[in-house]
């Protein structure tokens, strides 16, 4: 299946971005450029939705759409594959396979399937463990089986890495029967964090199999994942998105007894619960401001009291439960920094690794994002210290190859 073009689909719940690959194998050992990257971005524009498309041959188009409905605009971004100045396909017949990013695949998938009848149904079935993904994954597929309708698709599911979980992280501590009912943590993230373990030992020139990681993916959903011999044996998410750390917009853990005082002496009916938990909570809910950490890091730069909280609110439950990570794994051989903030942000990094002195890890003085993966310890410490730019894109890329070569 070398040379088969295939375009990845990743519509999320404040962007939808989109590439095409030439795979030259999905063993190779370097990343290789998309011939064509698209994105849609809704979530910092209110009514307004943004359209950029970059080319293998440095070809831009940029545009700024009225908005209604997350992915209306999707098909106007995917002609731009095979019309305009950012044509490389000569028609949607030269692609070969999608591959979709779709967050819950619950008890059902444990792997990259075909996308089927019944596929899309469970995928529907599970939008309410995923209420902002789920929906969006299923009508990028639907749009994608109206433009390409004899193209071949699959679902890669963000949960499949943590299958292996052992009971004891996987359950949660209720009735014995909900674990039965398929109520138990399932984490998320996991097409990132299996790329960047596996990137990791790479860089570190070190077998997967020996290394104990700690793989941070911080964007607008953030979740940890204990990585111990290639297997995620804890993470943070759990049966929804909404576990674990502060994100965005959603609140990450809290008591659930806040919850039944809500529901009971606030009058919150469970759709304020997962409006107010999903959408109006996290950075976006304490700093009052934005749901984008590089807006509060302006306004805090201000003496924003309100952004500062939300910061500092956020870096005190990273370190929380990186340490948490950290006990499951019994020791230490890398952590590792991905995804939007995990990738950009000098000043998470330094005060994220402040809890850390104790071990010996210890930073750079001079903290530069750059374009390529790095490590950013300094000499002498314990542990290494990696920041590396996930490519979910190319890991479903490589899993559609893999798919396809099952269906030939």
């Amino acid at each position: 299946m070398a040379g088969d073009r295939i375009l990845v689909l990743n519509a999320g719940s404040s962007s939808c971005k989109g590439a095409l690959y030439q795979v030259p194998s999905p063993s190779a050992a370097v990343v290789p450029e998309p011939l064509w990257r698209g994105q849609l971005s809704w979530g910092r524009q209110g009514n307004q939705a943004d359209l950029a498309v970059t080319t293998q041959q440095g070809t831009t188009l940029k545009r700024t759409l009225a908005v209604a409905q997350p992915l209306e605009h999707l098909e106007e971004l995917l002609v731009t594959l095979w019309q305009g100045e950012t044509q490389v396909i000569d028609s949607p017949d030269d692609i070969a396979a999608v591959g979709h990013r779709v967050v819950h695949g619950g008890q059902h998938y444990c792997q990259s399937v075909p996308v089927t009848a019944e596929v899309k149904q469970i995928i529907a079935e599970l939008a309410p463990l995923a209420p902002t993904h789920n929906p969006a994954n299923l009508r990028g597929i639907e749009i994608l089986e109206t433009l390409l309708t004899n193209c071949p698709q699959v679902a890669v599911f963000d949960t499949a890495f943590h299958t292996q979980m052992p009971a004891a992280a996987a359950y949660y501590p209720g009735p014995y029967e909900w674990a039965a009912k398929g109520l138990r943590r399932y984490g998320f993230h996991g097409i990132s964090h299996q790329y960047v373990a596996h990137r990791a030992a790479q860089l570190l020139e070190r077998d997967l199999d020996d290394l104990r990681l700690i793989t941070c993916h911080l964007g607008n959903g953030c979740s940890l994942a204990a990585v111990h011999r290639g297997h995620s044996v804890n993470t943070t998410m759990g049966f929804t998105p909404l576990e674990g750390l502060m994100m965005g917009s959603r609140s990450g853990s809290l008591d659930p007894g806040l919850l039944i005082y809500l529901l009971r002496q606030e009058g919150y009916t469970a759709d304020q619960v997962d409006q107010v938990l999903n959408r109006q909570s996290g950075l976006l809910g304490i700093s009052g401001l934005s749901s984008d950490l590089r807006t509060l890091q302006e306004a805090m730069a201000q003496g924003h009291g309100r952004a500062q909280l939300a910061f500092d609110m956020f870096i005190h439950r990273l370190q929380t439960h990186i340490g948490a990570m950290l006990a499951s794994l019994g020791g230490l051989d890398g952590l590792v920094f991905t995804a939007g903030i995990g990738e950009h942000s000098p000043v998470v990094w330094r005060r994220t690794c402040e809890a850390l002195q104790f071990l010996n890890v210890v930073l750079e003085a001079d903290l530069t994002p750059g374009d390529e993966d790095m490590a950013i310890q300094a000499p002498g410490s314990a542990v290494p210290v990696l920041v590396i730019h996930t490519q979910e894109e190319w890991a479903i890329a490589r899993e559609c190859v893999t798919v396809l070569a099952t269906m030939a």
